[in-house]
């Protein structure tokens, strides 16, 4: 699918944007029609005369809508995140699929330290008790900024932003990001430590992450507890990584000083005694909405979508590697293998991320070296980090955070006709898979630290170490029965009799922490992991 510059292209604005979007448009020769408020059913009507279409969070570009987008070549997102377009369907159809992640940095950045200051000095709520007619300063003594401590989790660009400006009001800021090096937060100025300590040392605590199971609830009653009393809690990053209740339990027992909120786990959140807590400053998601934010996401997806049409090259794409490699039937089932094994090595690695090896071997495969990397790196990243992560820019992303990416050929003859093998160090240790694809499409894991079997790198999976000896299985089989959780499948790597065994379960279900724990009581297992793939 590509566009060429003599074609006469019309775009739909589907959403509310700075006019200066359509402006760059019509001074590009494009046709535009402007109309927003459409639902799905609306939109599928009319989509299949138009060449582009530009939404922002409102417009829901789903499959159907793309099915029947006959002449559509680009949606341009006029912000981060893409949660409201089938970017799959999309792919499938030749759709290319822009946004604008870093548009709204600066404004969620300084919406943090609005909320941040309007915490420690009350300013709500003492606004609020002058409107009324009081004049109580007594009552909303603040504290200072000045030599506290800032826990940031996850130090992506907003992240990085906030250390920037906590650090320049005399802040001390320590962060955790699975996916950053030590050296490149101490560049930051910023201390890299892990969750726990984070927790114990913040004065203040601002969250920067993505919403994914790691981090749903990540304030939760168990965390708090381990805070200090006092602590102060800011979300502007996604509804649901606070557990709501149990921040409000903190804040009535007096353990959790304030909170500021910019997003909630429902939104509008309606009638809620957390919002309505006297210590608690919230904001309906206004993070992104500023005049300049909405004005360069605007320009920039404007842009971009002209570059495109006009055939003058793609950037802030999501989805343009996989379209360059669609025509490549091959090569597909070993994007999806690559991006599979990032995702199972980031739930299995064990510190900070230093450096990941990628080789390949095989006529189908060796020539998609450097594409094959990217998507190893894309799934490494897209459990973990806020602002999206493609083919485009996952190397990119990952030299940023000094994590070094090695690609070579291997020439060696394997079992398999095409190989692909991922190794990674961390500051705690090495490790290494190897897949390939059976077939024209059946991915599989062949190997894993050198244990070698066929796992089907999809669904549930239970991962774990023991002494090949008798009972082991049934030991685990056993912990899975009483708590409900089917076996679909099994494969088992060893060395020898007696020696060092990895076993994998392929479950129906989760398996909880709780279970994990259990497990890992077993005498002669260890280091079990639950992975969702």
């Amino acid at each position: 699918m590509t566009a060429r510059a003599e074609e006469r292209f019309t775009v739909l604005i589907a959403d509310p944007v700075d006019p200066q979007c359509q402006e760059i448009f019509r001074a590009a020769g494009l046709d535009v029609e402007y109309r927003t408020g459409l639902v799905p059913a609306e939109l599928k009507k009319i989509i299949g005369t138009f060449d582009a279409l530009i939404v922002r969070s409102q417009t829901k570009v789903t499959a159907d809508v793309l099915e029947a987008a006959k002449r559509l070549k680009v949606v341009g997102r006029a912000g981060a995140g893409v949660d409201n377009i089938d970017v799959e369907t999309a792919t499938r159809q030749g759709v290319l699929v822009m946004n604008t992640p870093g548009g709204n940095t600066i404004s969620t950045a300084e919406h943090t330290m609005s909320l941040m200051l309007a915490l420690a000095r009350n300013i709500p709520q003492a606004n609020r008790s002058l409107v009324e007619g009081k004049w109580d300063r007594k009552s909303f003594v603040g504290t200072e900024l000045y030599q506290k401590t800032l826990g940031v989790a996850g130090l992506g660009k907003v992240g990085a932003e906030v250390a920037k400006r906590s650090l320049a009001f005399g802040m001390s800021v320590i962060g955790y990001d699975p996916m950053l090096s030590a050296e490149a937060a101490a560049k930051m100025g910023v201390e890299l430590v892990d969750l726990d300590e984070l927790f114990r040392r913040s004065d203040i605590i601002t969250i920067h992450t993505p919403l994914i199971p790691e981090t749903k609830n990540l304030i939760r009653d168990e965390t708090l507890a381990r805070c200090r009393d006092g602590v102060r809690i800011i979300n502007c990053a996604r509804g649901g990584i606070v557990d709501e209740g149990a921040l409000l339990r903190a804040l009535e027992s007096g353990k959790v000083a304030g909170a500021a909120l910019d997003v909630f786990t429902q939104e509008p959140p309606g009638a809620s005694a957390l919002i309505a807590h006297p210590h608690v400053v919230a904001t309906p998601h206004l993070g992104a909405s500023t005049e300049e934010a909405q004005e360069k996401v605007a320009i920039q997806v404007a842009h971009q979508v002209v570059e495109f049409l006009k055939g003058r090259g793609v950037s802030g794409s999501v989805n343009a590697g996989v379209i360059a490699l669609a025509m490549r039937k091959e090569v597909r089932p070993y994007l999806e293998l690559a991006r599979k094994m990032g995702i199972l090595l980031s739930q299995v690695k064990d510190g900070t991320l230093k450096s990941v090896q990628v080789s390949a071997s095989g006529p189908v495969i060796g020539e998609s070296l450097p594409v094959l990397g990217s998507a190893v790196m894309q799934g490494f990243f897209e459990r973990s980090l806020s602002e999206p992560v493609n083919l485009l820019n996952a190397s990119i992303i990952a030299k940023d955070r000094g994590i070094r990416l090695q690609m070579h050929l291997d020439e060696r003859d394997h079992r398999y006709g095409n190989i692909l093998s991922v190794a990674y160090t961390t500051d705690r240790e090495e490790r290494r898979c190897a897949g390939t694809v059976f077939g024209e499409d059946d991915p599989r894991i062949v190997e894993i630290d050198g244990f070698h079997f066929e796992v089907r790198p999809e669904g549930n999976l239970l991962l774990y170490y023991n002494i090949d000896r008798p009972g082991m299985l049934a030991a685990v089989s056993a912990l899975l029965a009483r708590a409900g959780v089917n076996i679909a499948g099994l494969s088992l790597g060893r060395f020898g009799v007696g020696g060092r065994a990895l076993t994998i379960i392929a479950t129906d279900t989760g398996v909880s922490e709780a279970l994990l724990k259990e497990m890992t009581a077993v005498e002669g297992v260890s280091t079990v992991r639950f992975l969702e793939l």
